[in-house]
């Protein structure tokens, strides 16, 4: 009878989440917080619909496992050379810094030095689902704060291993002191360097063989099958089954078979992360918050605040500007998912009392339900701070004090925004008419490096008024927004309008969403990268096809001139898009086809799924997450979730669409 009540609760779990979660959606709120509000009601603290809510939380801990395995997949140590600064400088100072000041406010509310560290260390660490979900759904990922904030979740990832291996030394459950745990922390090293070994070498050999027998199951089951051996192995090595799981993910990130991994994995992950957060919610206990509701919403507010100011230091000390600092350190205030699981081990090592863990719940969750609210008005409360202080100021770091004007002022000019690589390439196309140009960026580093290279590069904040003045806005030919964060590109839009109605503003963004307001506030051509690539794929593939360069031309600008509208209708609904007669070509249609988990293409090549000769339909480019892979090899291998951006005539996409779904 025992499994009838697992499938009880489950039962009971997925239908109040399931209403609590349309019902966030009806009000645009994100799910996360949902399943938290869920486990709330269902708690038996609340209406109680779950008998067992230690059985629910054995299910959550396998969403945790879940959680470090695929993040171990996305992380790669490519990916931790790129971003070094980021994740070393801004990651380390957060970690430290909150450690630090947290353990210090602890320590002199009388806590014992073990307990005020244990909460430092769980207070340090933020939401990786919460925040790397919020950035993408807004398109922030790339923006100079998004970055800062992945480098920082990164560092928190890597820092869960050693808090939890540190853990029983400061419960008194270990022996040996300091020497016994700097043996631990050797022992996970080892493991970490066995561990890249096995990544180099012998797992890729062993998945080419499991992939070439073309089975999914078999695929699926392999990746759960070194994921657990090697989590069991760091187990018996003394670790954790967390730090395994990790690097049982950082394995498969290393061979050529992670995205497929990822797809597979995703699923699974999302269900069972789900449970954890409904766990969270059920341990919550009303009676403690009723009772203390200023404890509760005060610490949730110190917490929050007193995070953004420490991880903003990072950030400053790394030459950004106060603004981006204060963002980046916004975006990572919360507590996050892993410090509920060390707090629950800190409880059950009695290192932390009953009432210091409620106090801790009720503080963390309320950080994390706020957190959505401050992802979304972030930029907005951030430009209302900076018109009260100085954010240069307020996070001082390692940057110059103020933009540096040019001895002789330029006149009939162009202005280049960001010098990440639209503006490195657009900078060496003006150096090549000798148009006369300077830029502005807010990375000192990167002014630096430009100016090693002869670039007339300054460092400021294009959206503000003084810098842009300062820039000679008024006399200058045209100004180029090549920023990758859309609130600052807004803003730098209506500044720059309002200060020149002459200059001519080209503002580029990632999602022709924005193209009307940024039209609205003043933008002369907007750019958006999502359908620039489509229409740069569309002109070849025509070209290609033998249509006149005229006809082609015209239709781009059509495409354009109507601001995407055809391209925004044909995909937002799945329609193709119509082209009508041309040049021979009747009836071309664009449709993009998305691949189910259960099609059999999935897992093959372009080449082995004979699309184009079972067909006639043409693969113009992949969407895979947020990266678009244009014109792909025939080689290229297809996952679950894959998005087919296909050309043909209607007939032709109707069968690679009963072709991709049913295989």
């Amino acid at each position: 009878m025992e499994h009838v009540i697992v499938l009880k609760d489950l039962a009971t779990i997925f239908a109040v989440s399931l209403v609590v979660i349309l019902a966030f959606h009806r009000l645009k709120l994100p799910a996360l917080p949902g399943f938290i509000v869920a486990g709330v009601l269902l708690g038996p603290n609340a209406l109680g619909l779950v008998s067992d809510v230690h059985r629910v939380e054995g299910l959550a801990e396998v969403g945790v496992i879940l959680l470090l395995f695929t993040i171990g997949i996305e992380f790669s140590l490519n990916r931790l050379r790129e971003m070094g600064r980021q994740v070393l400088v801004g990651g380390g100072l957060q970690v430290g810094l909150t450690v630090v000041v947290a353990a210090a406010v602890a320590a002199a509310l009388g806590l014992a030095w073990q307990v005020a560290l244990f909460l430092g260390c769980l207070i340090a660490l933020s939401s990786t689902a919460l925040v790397l979900k919020g950035l993408t759904d807004n398109g922030e990922i790339d923006a100079p704060h998004g970055r800062l904030a992945t480098g920082v979740l990164i560092f928190q990832d890597l820092c869960v291993v050693p808090i939890m291996l540190a853990l029983p030394f400061l419960a008194g459950r270990a022996s040996g002191g300091p020497a016994q745990l700097a043996l631990a922390l050797g022992k996970a090293a080892l493991i970490v360097v066995g561990v890249t070994i096995l990544a180099r070498t012998l797992v890729p050999r062993l998945l080419a063989e499991i992939l070439k027998t073309r089975s999914r199951e078999l695929f699926l089951i392999a990746i759960i099958l070194l994921g657990t051996l090697t989590a069991l192995g760091t187990a018996e090595a003394g670790a954790s089954l967390a730090l395994g799981a990790f690097l049982a993910g950082l394995v498969i990130s290393e061979s050529d078979y992670s995205h497929q991994a990822l797809a597979e994995l995703l699923p699974f992950r999302d269900v069972f992360i789900s449970l954890f957060f409904v766990a969270v919610g059920m341990l919550v206990q009303f009676d403690f918050i009723r009772e203390h509701p200023v404890l509760t919403v005060g610490g949730a507010a110190v917490v929050l605040v007193g995070k953004t100011l420490v991880a903003g230091a990072g950030p400053a000390l790394l030459g950004y500007a106060g603004r981006v600092a204060l963002l980046a350190g916004l975006v990572v205030s919360q507590i996050g998912e892993f410090s509920f699981v060390l707090a629950r081990e800190g409880r059950g090592m009695a290192l932390l009392s009953e009432t210091l863990y409620q106090t801790f719940l009720a503080i963390a969750v309320v950080t994390m339900l706020v957190t959505p609210f401050l992802l979304q008005s972030g930029p907005t409360l951030v430009q209302g701070l900076e018109r009260l202080v100085a954010l240069d100021r307020l996070l001082p770091g390692l940057r110059p004090s103020g933009i540096a004007v040019a001895e002789q002022q330029l006149t009939d000019h162009v202005i280049v925004a960001g010098y990440g690589l639209n503006g490195r390439n657009l900078s060496a196309a003006l150096r090549a008419i000798e148009a006369p140009y300077c830029i502005v960026e807010l990375n000192a580093q990167t002014v630096r490096q430009a100016r090693s290279r002869g670039e007339p590069a300054f460092y400021g904040d294009a959206t503000r008024e003084e810098i842009l003045r300062a820039l000679g806005l008024e006399r200058a030919r045209m100004l180029v927004a090549a920023i990758s964060d859309p609130a600052a590109t807004r803003r730098m839009v209506r500044v720059a309008r309002g200060l020149s109605p002459a200059v001519h503003i080209i503002a580029r963004t990632r999602y022709v969403v924005e193209v009307p307001e940024l039209l609205r506030l003043g933008a002369n051509d907007v750019i958006p990268e999502e359908f620039e690539t489509s229409i740069e794929i569309f002109a070849r593939v025509l070209a290609y096809y033998g249509v006149a360069r005229a006809e082609i031309d015209r239709l781009v600008d059509q495409i354009r001139a109507s601001n995407y509208q055809a391209f925004r209708h044909g995909t937002e609904r799945g329609e193709p898009l119509r082209l009508g007669a041309v040049g021979g070509i009747p009836q071309m249609a664009l449709r993009r086809i998305r691949l189910p988990p259960n099609s059999a293409l999935v897992g093959r090549s372009l080449a082995q799924t004979g699309l184009r000769t079972r067909t006639g339909a043409l693969v113009l480019s992949i969407q895979r997450g947020s990266a678009d892979i244009a014109t792909p090899d025939p080689e290229f291998e297809l996952a679950a979730g894959d998005v087919l951006l296909v050309v043909g005539q209607p007939q032709q996409l109707q069968a690679a669409e009963q072709l991709a779904i049913s295989g």
